[in-house]
């Protein structure tokens, strides 16, 4: 079917370019030029005879024959070169060239195009994708060959803390707070495959009393620690996240994921679209989702999908920021504590976007808050481990702070 689309639209292409080439004038069709030269070599006879009568004044007469004079050499250059036009081989060579670039075509797409490649329905690309989804690799296979995360090289200092800690740890396996705080920092390091075996102890020790943010993040370190890839251990815990909190917005972003990684944009679509409509525009993961759901829909048999408008990222106080002119040192301190603190306070209960943490992580090292920054930033980072565009962000501010 494919190639009898492209013989009949390659087919329709070319008698559209070849038709006027390979017209002929028919047999005692009179040139327009020709005609044109008759009619005003006619008119010259006609001049001389209204002269010959009286009927125009010579004066009058003059003018007339050269006016129509001028025509009749216009009329003249132009029959000459319809005349060459044609004589000329032109149409031929033009043809010639047709049929080579037709030519040349179907070899170059014989060498660099896929001429064997079979159909692909619908119900067996829908097959093709359950086969990868139920086959798709473990997670140790994902592991081996998943590339380490680029992170900033800490110094000897935290190094030896971070060592400490993971002897503490060793020391005292059921100690909740030491694994929490050990995912965190050897998330922070790189170390994903660790960070993630401390978030699963957690999980494990938290037991039916674990929330669907500890499986969530346990979801999100398994999927970093495969390289991306969102496999059974990793959905296994968003199913979790899910079944205790069905409409959390970031469990539910990651199952969209999952159905994109395995061929199955149909079904990830209306999860993607339902987030848009419900206006999470505040989480990391909302931008590059808003990015992708004009192509999703497509794939979706979607082409007439518009997304919703997203609500306008937060304005500076003007006013505030006026008012801040007639302050002292002290208070304008006081107040830009007061907006930090605010900012916070909003990420923390409602999120943000990763420029607004970033922007928070940058304030507070210019408040001379560095340890809190830092903390901050690992909050930051278990956000959003599972978005590497939005971690990017978070992580340039840290390193431009100077955080580790």
């Amino acid at each position: 079917m494919f190639w009898i689309i492209c013989a009949a639209m390659t087919a329709i292409v070319a008698i559209a370019i070849a038709a006027p080439l390979i017209r002929r004038r028919q047999a005692g069709e009179e040139p327009a030029a020709a005609y044109d030269l008759r009619i005003y070599r006619d008119q010259l006879r006609e001049i001389e005879r209204d002269l010959d009568r009286g009927l125009v004044e010579p004066a009058e007469a003059v003018r007339l024959r050269n006016e129509v004079g001028r025509k009749v050499l216009a009329a003249d250059r132009a029959l000459a070169r319809e005349g060459a036009a044609g004589r000329a081989p032109g149409g031929p060579v033009a043809m010639l060239v047709l049929v080579l670039l037709l030519v040349g075509a179907v070899l170059l797409y014989q060498r660099i195009g896929a001429p064997k490649m079979p159909d692909e329905p619908l119900a067996q690309r829908i097959a093709d994708a359950n086969a990868f989804y139920a086959n798709r690799p473990s997670q140790a296979e994902a592991e081996k060959v998943a590339p380490k995360p680029e992170r900033p090289t800490p110094d000897a200092e935290y190094l030896a803390l971070i060592d400490q800690l993971r002897a503490t740890v060793a020391n005292n396996p059921d100690d909740q707070r030491g694994q929490e705080l050990l995912a965190m920092h050897e998330e922070r390091l790189g170390n994903l495959v660790a960070a993630k075996q401390a978030q699963a102890r957690l999980v494990a020790l938290k037991g039916d009393g674990a929330a669907a943010d500890d499986h969530l993040r346990l979801a999100a370190l398994t999927a970093e620690a495969a390289g991306g890839l969102i496999t059974r251990d990793a959905e296994t815990e968003l199913n979790a996240a899910l079944k205790l909190e069905p409409q959390n917005a970031q469990a539910r972003y990651m199952a969209g994921l999952v159905q994109i990684q395995n061929g199955r944009p149909d079904r990830a679509f209306p999860i993607w679209a339902a987030l848009l409509e419900e206006g999470h525009d505040a989480e990391p993961w909302a931008a590059p989702l808003r990015l992708a759901i004009g192509d999703l829909a497509w794939f979706a048999g979607r082409p007439d999908y518009v997304a919703p408008e997203g609500s306008p990222m937060p304005r500076p106080d003007e006013a505030a920021m006026a008012a801040a002119e007639n302050m002292s040192p002290d208070e304008r301190q006081k107040m830009i504590e007061g907006m930090v603190k605010g900012l916070e306070a909003r990420l923390a209960t409602q999120g943000g976007t990763p420029e607004e943490w970033a922007r928070l992580i940058s304030a507070l090292v210019v408040l001379g808050q560095n340890d809190h920054a830092q903390d901050i930033l690992g909050e930051a980072r278990m956000r959003f481990a599972a978005i590497p565009e939005a971690l990017d962000v978070v992580e340039v501010a840290g390193k431009k702070s100077g955080l580790k």
